[in-house]
Order: structure tokens, then sequence, then C-alpha cells
């Protein structure tokens, strides 16, 4: 089992930035591929970028290629998005999530996080 909680999101005026964040509660946290999905009021759940479990791949969606990196620090068992140049239209709950695989699916994630708050004013 992976316990992940997510933390760092706010309030921020459009052209900010924010840094979220994504303790896991697994030590083999090394081992999984993460990712970060966001869900808008009325909207399906979106992907936003996903890392491989060792960190030298990434991928984003195109609405935020540019303006948002993925990291994670294994020794710290913690996942990262920074996201710059914020838009009002990135207002969503953001979630992390963790499977063994990248994928750029919600489904296909097994463990999720409670979500954090995004808001962009403009």
């Amino acid at each position: 089992q992976v316990q992940l909680v997510e933390s760092g999101g706010g309030s921020v005026q459009a052209g900010g930035s924010l840094r979220l964040s994504c303790a896991a509660s697994e030590r083999a946290f090394s081992r999984y591929d993460m990712g970060w999905f966001r869900q808008a009021p009325g909207k399906e759940r979106e992907f936003v970028a996903t890392i491989s479990a060792s960190g030298s791949m990434t991928y984003y969606a195109d609405s935020v290629r540019g303006r948002f990196t993925i990291s994670r620090d294994s020794a710290k068992n913690t996942l990262y998005l920074q996201m710059n140049s914020l838009k009002p239209e990135d207002t969503a709950v953001y979630y992390c999530a963790a499977r063994s695989g990248l994928s750029g699916v919600a489904r296909d994630y097994g463990y999720w996080g409670q979500g954090t708050q995004v808001t962009v004013s403009s």
C-alpha cells in the first residue's frame, strides 16, 4: 500500500507560481511511476504530468508543457509539481497518483492522494 498526501495548494493571481508536493508513505516510492492529475468543477479528471520511477522520463499535457515541471526526490519520498505562469484555467483540485508503468490515464492508477485545491484569479 502507498499512502499519498498532497500539499502546497492555495490561491494565486494569474502569472504567479505554486509548488505542489506529494509525500509518500512507502519506502518503495522509488519503484513507482508517478503522475499529477487535476479536476475542475463539472469536468473529468485530466492528466497533467507523469514521471518515471527513475526520474529520467517526464511527459506533460499540452496545456501545461513549458509552464509546469514534475520532479521527484526519492530520498524524501516526495513528488513535486512546480507551476509557473499560472492561468485561471489551471484552477482545479490537483491529485498525485502512483502506479507501476507510465500512463496518462487516470483509471490506470491504483493509488491516489486526497487532493489539494489550486485557485488562480485573473
